[in-house]
Order: C-alpha cells, then sequence, then structure tokens
C-alpha cells in the first residue's frame, strides 16, 4: 500500500515522547515530513483531527494470530506475530510467509521458534530465519527448561542482534495448572502452581541472559517477586525487558470466581497485591511494553470445563481503552502510555515508528480518548471474541488509523 497524495492532518493534541502538543504534522512517500505547525499544500489530502489526539500507531509485541480487522479497529497498525502457529514458525520459509501475510494494510513482523517444533530441545535455524525477515525469536507459550539449551540460544541471538523473548513459568512447578495457588483456586478446586513459578523462570533467565550478553525480552511478568528481579536487574545494567497484558494490571484471579474460562489465561491470573505491584512497575519503568497477547479461540476451546479450557484471550480491540484506564486513573500520563504501546515494541523490533517524529514511518492514529463503549464478546471484530473484560464499559476508541500515511478502512 503506497502513499499517492501527501497526507495533512491539523488540530490536534500530538501525542509526543516528552509529552502532548497542540498541532498536526504532514506525511510524505509513507514518512512524517514535518511536526507541529504544519499547513497543508496544493494536492494534500487534508484530515482535521478536531481537537482528538493524534498518536502513533500501536505495536502489538506477541500476537498469535493475525486478525486485521481486530487490530485496525483496536488502532494496531503492527503486530509481532508469536512462533506458535501451525506448523510453528521454525523453518525460513514459513517464516517470510507470516511477513508478508499482513499485505497490504497491517505490517506483520514475525518472531521466530527458538528451538525446533518449540520443543525446548535443539536449536532451530535462528540464522536463516532472520534473513527471512525474523525480528526476533522466542521460546513460544512454553518455557525453554533446559538451561544450557537457553544459554546457547541467548549466546547465539546475542551475535545476530535479535532479542529473545521468553515465556516465564518454571514448568516443572507450572505443570498443567490452570491457576494460581491461593484462596480462590482453592475454593474452586482448579489445579494450581505456585506463584513463584514465575520468579524461578525470571531468576533464571536474567542470570544467562547476564552471562550471554544477550537483550531478553520477559513476555509476561506479572508477580511481585519477579518484577522485583527485572528491577534489580536493569539497576546492575542487564539488557532486559518486560511486557505484560491488561489482564494481568485490571482483573486479578477474582475474576475466576465463576469459572468463566474467558479468564483462563497464560500466566494464569494472580492475587490482588500482584495486580498493583504490575501497576506500580509500569508507572516506574519496570514495565516497557504493554501487549495485547490476542489469542482469539472459538467455542470448541473455551465451552469446557475450566481447566480443560485452552489459555488465551481476543485481546487486540481492548488493548488502548484498558491502557487508557491507567491514564485516567493516574497511574501514567499519555505520552508514557504510548511509549508503553508504540515506541518500546517498536525499539524491540528495530523498525522505525512508534514516534511522532521527522523521518518516521507514517504509521498514525487519531483517537478519542473518552469515546465510551461497551465490550461486547458477542460482537467483535477478532474471529473470536474471548475476552475477559467482556460486558465492561470502557472509554477510548481510535477513530482513524493510517499506515504508510493511508487510511486504512475496516
Amino acid at each position: 500500500m503506497k502513499q499517492v497524495a501527501p497526507l495533512t492532518i491539523i488540530n490536534g493534541s500530538l501525542v509526543l515522547p516528552g509529552g502532548t502538543a497542540w498541532g498536526g504534522l504532514r506525511c510524505v512517500d509513507g514518512h512524517i515530513e514535518s511536526v507541529g505547525e504544519v499547513s497543508a499544500r496544493d494536492g494534500d489530502t487534508v484530515i482535521d483531527a478536531k481537537g482528538k489526539l493524534i498518536t502513533p500507531g500501536i505495536v502489538d509485541f506477541g500476537v498469535f494470530a493475525v486478525d486485521k480487522p481486530a487490530f485496525h479497529f483496536g488502532g494496531i497498525t503492527r503486530a509481532a506475530v508469536m512462533p506458535d502457529q501451525n506448523p510453528p514458525l521454525d523453518y525460513p520459509s514459513r517464516v517470510r510467509l507470516v511477513a508478508y501475510s499482513g499485505k497490504p494494510d497491517l505490517w506483520v513482523h514475525p518472531l521466530a521458534a527458538a528451538t525446533k517444533g518449540l520443543d525446548g530441545k535443539e536449536l532451530a535455524e535462528i540464522g536463516l530465519m532472520k534473513q527471512a525477515g525474523a525480528r526476533g525469536v522466542a521460546t513460544g507459550r512454553g518455557w525453554i527448561a533446559d538451561s544450557g539449551a537457553m544459554l546457547r540460544l541467548l549466546q547465539y541471538a546475542a551475535m545476530l542482534d535479535l532479542v529473545v523473548v521468553s515465556h516465564a513459568e518454571d514448568s516443572g512447578l507450572a505443570g498443567a495448572s490452570a491457576a494460581t495457588a491461593g484462596d480462590m483456586a482453592t475454593r474452586l478446586g482448579l489445579p494450581s502452581a505456585p506463584a513463584e513459578a514465575e520468579a524461578l523462570a525470571v531468576a533464571r533467565d536474567i542470570t544467562l541472559a547476564e552471562m550471554a550478553g544477550a537483550h531478553l525480552h520477559i513476555r509476561q511478568v506479572t508477580t511481585k517477586p519477579a518484577l522485583d528481579l527485572v528491577r534489580a536487574a536493569k539497576a546492575r545494567g542487564v539488557t532486559v525487558t518486560a511486557g505484560v497484558t491488561p489482564a494481568h494490571f485490571m482483573l486479578s484471579d477474582l475474576a475466576t470466581a465463576e469459572f468463566r474460562t474467558f479468564a483462563r489465561l497464560s500466566p494464569p491470573l494472580r492475587s490482588e497485591a500482584d495486580r498493583q505491584a504490575v501497576i506500580e512497575a509500569i508507572g516506574d519503568g519496570t514495565i516497557d511494553v504493554v501487549a495485547s497477547g490476542h489469542d482469539p479461540r472459538g467455542p470448541e476451546d473455551k465451552r469446557l470445563p475450566f481447566a480443560d479450557a485452552e489459555p488465551g484471550m481476543a485481546g487486540a480491540e481492548t488493548l488502548l481503552a484498558m491502557t487508557l484506564t491507567l491514564v485516567r486513573d493516574g497511574a501514567i500520563d499519555i505520552a508514557r502510555a504510548f511509549d508503553l504501546l508504540a515506541a518500546a515494541p517498536a525499539r524491540l523490533l528495530g523498525v522505525s515508528c512508534g514516534r511522532l517524529e521527522t523521518g518516521q514511518e507514517a504509521d498514525i492514529c487519531i483517537i478519542d480518548p473518552e469515546k465510551p463503549w461497551i465490550v461486547d464478546s458477542a460482537h467483535m471484530a477478532a474471529t473470536a471474541g474471548n475476552t475477559p473484560f467482556d460486558h465492561q464499559p470502557t472509554q477510548g476508541r481510535a477513530l482513524s488509523v493510517f499506515k504508510g500515511g493511508v487510511e486504512l478502512t475496516s
């Protein structure tokens, strides 16, 4: 999708790295030409933002399905796709196919499988997959239990300058659990694992990343002990970043009280104390990325007993609105929100977007942060509506989405 005419957006509140400023921007040949006080020229397509927010397009880091209608609804212009596909992204040809799957109206960046078949044992051909378009390497939904294999992965990725995206749950403790050990899991009789399974995995992976000099990104960090480990590692200079999804700062394990399988997630929902620790970590910079974890699951996967249901949520459509809740609650400001949603994930992927700056690719949203709507699993744009926020009133919608200076339609 190539921009034909220059695009000028005027009369909006620009969300910039340092805060907000009134003005607009002009885009030419798919890139931002100027930001601030801009004037349209003859032949420009002119969009009046009417006082709404002008923001970077969201870069969703770590989705499990390419779901363009849901991404467009949520203001997502780029998606980093996890290797847990059928078949897994453990061959260059599969990586290349996924890299082209979003064209022309969505940027798709594959994360290569760390091991063959995602079995956690033998390393995949990571170098060849990088040449095929992989922007990172990921362990997938599972943890690599073999510390030797994980160290080799981190050393190899460091040589290739690729981020390693890990799932942090010690598989020996987590097993086939469906909940976090505690009062709620006991009352419901659910198979559970201690929250410490996350901290043990985080501690091991940070230690190995420090040894290898690699960039480790822990896709979801959801407990206070694990967040403390990340915070301490950053303080001593380890190249580690952390992410989380809205479910873990909006919900606690109380959301599982009625065996609602839309709240069956991986990692599982945590205690209220851990939820508060996640919000604190987002505010102080310990958490770098908020992503949707978009994983649409149909009734064949969710209309089952809680412990038998597949984990995952359709998160693309609610990512923006739930993150804006943190802004309204005063936990972060709007500039920090879009660093979490756009700039930081763009840095992880090594792509030139995520900030409203001259020379950046013109992936842009116009957003009404106050627009009210109700999340309804029965009327979602996603291929399935398995959202833990079903029937929840919320605020914040993308009104217009532009990829490379070209407006997208649903």
